[in-house]
């Protein structure tokens, strides 16, 4: 399966060759080659580290990766080709072995976590430390500078000197993915237990309300101090989600999509980028040329794909602005068509379902609430971009996990696959055979 993801870059990395210029691409075979290396070296350390992770995580995770890479390349190259209408901003000609450098650097760090974490449950003992990190790594944005801070129009980045930036949001979810984790496993009874019956529902205690409401005032600052729709969103998720999977209660997720939907509401009045927002997706079309222009190009660019797409180079996906991270699903559509879209995400659908089956097959609580809880994030994070581009639900500004461009959100999703694996290898590993006494063994068979 591994052999079959890097065959599949091969493929699509000549393909958008040949329909750019009609010959390969000069650069394919060091790119081809410095990808399998690391892969197939991330293959050969999860046979050793996790010998019995379930076999399909990393292919499934190295085959988006190298599609978006071979995306982010067909998108560099028509900006060099200097075609009307290119709207990419911020791409450099070297984007392409950029986003390379970052997926080694993504891959190194899978092995890495494989290597010094033996089991996830370890993880439980840093629970506070690491939910002290995420919410500082969450909030050192909302303080800098908008220099230092601000990408087009979300304060969620470090910037530092030389172009270089990191999206510490990124691995604050992770860190508190795991904060949320440790805190259930500690306080589920208590959360579970039932207050007043509404409806054939049993409501928690209103004493026991106290951490959803901090949580979704936490989103809530995000979103005010950040203007980060998408950041807001995944994190009050992926509190709710984890908190119904250790209590069993459906009453948390009602109360969850409640004060979601009342805090959107409450900042759309509150905010114009925010009410802006909705406006763009009731009504894409009333401004064409203004507000709506990305959404508006996104739409007609995978309209213009069809069933089967125009193939890989040969579209114009460059029309659309920020195509390279928040819209290379578009870009994906008008080239690859319904068929290619739908294929990918099958193979996202692939990776949550084998979250989700290891969440359900490990017996440690901890690991069970973290693999769930992640598995979910990422599920919703697809859900949340796609569904955004193709006007399902108003836009936000978030990436599409291994497609878009990107160092800080490429990393973090290795390292949430390098947790599956370790969940995954928990979780399917045999139980110890019993020891038997020899001795014991004789003299039972004398008798």
């Amino acid at each position: 399966m591994v052999l079959f993801a890097l065959a599949l870059m091969l493929f699509a990395y000549a393909a958008v060759g040949l329909g750019l210029d009609g010959k390969l691409p000069p650069g394919l075979p060091v790119d081809i080659l410095v990808f399998a290396v690391v892969v197939l070296g991330a293959h050969l350390a999860v046979r050793r580290f996790a010998p019995y992770a379930d076999p399909l995580l990393l292919p499934l995770a190295a085959a988006l990766n190298g599609l978006g890479i071979v995306m982010i390349y067909r998108l560099q190259e028509a900006g060099r080709n200097g075609n009307p209408g290119f709207q990419v901003t911020d791409m450099s000609g070297s984007a392409s072995t950029t986003q390379l450098l970052y997926s080694v650097v993504g891959i190194v760090v899978l092995v890495v976590v494989l290597v010094l974490i033996s089991e996830a449950r370890v993880l439980q003992r840093y629970t506070y430390t690491l939910g002290a990190l995420g919410l500082l790594l969450l909030a050192i944005p909302a303080f800098l500078p908008a220099s230092h801070s601000v990408v087009n129009g979300a304060k969620v980045w470090i910037i530092i000197s030389g172009g270089f930036s990191v999206e510490p949001g990124e691995f604050a979810r992770l860190a508190l993915a795991v904060f949320f984790a440790g805190y259930l496993v500690a306080k589920r009874d208590v959360l579970a237990l039932a207050g007043r019956r509404v409806m054939g529902i049993d409501l928690p205690r209103a004493r026991d309300l106290g951490p959803v409401l901090i949580a979704w005032a936490a989103s809530l600052l995000i979103l005010i101090f950040e203007t980060d729709i998408g950041a807001s969103a995944l994190f009050f998720g992926m509190f709710i989600v984890m908190l119904y999977i250790a209590t069993q209660r459906t009453s948390w997720l009602l109360i969850g999509v409640l004060l979601f939907l009342g805090g959107s509401w409450l900042t759309a009045l509150m905010f114009h980028h925010v009410m802006q927002r909705f406006t763009i997706w009731l009504h894409p079309f009333q401004n064409p040329t203004g507000a709506s222009f990305q959404t508006v190009q996104g739409l007609e660019g995978m309209a213009f794909g069809g069933l089967f797409g125009t193939g890989l180079g040969q579209g114009q996906p460059y029309h659309t602005p920020l195509v390279q991270s928040d819209f290379i699903f578009t870009a994906f559509g008008e080239e690859l068509g319904l068929v290619g879209v739908m294929a990918l995400l099958l193979i996202f659908g692939l990776l949550v379902q084998r979250g989700l089956r290891a969440a359900i097959a490990v017996k440690d609580p901890f690991s069970k609430l973290l693999i769930g809880g992640l598995a979910f994030v990422l599920a919703l994070q697809v859900f949340v971009i796609v569904g955004g581009v193709s006007g399902l639900i108003p836009l936000t500004g978030i990436t599409t996990p291994f497609l878009s461009q990107g160092g800080s959100s490429l990393v973090a999703s290795w390292i949430l696959v390098a947790l599956l694996i370790r969940v995954s290898d928990s979780a399917r590993k045999p139980a110890p055979q019993p020891i038997q006494d020899e001795g014991m063994t004789q003299v039972l068979r004398a008798a």
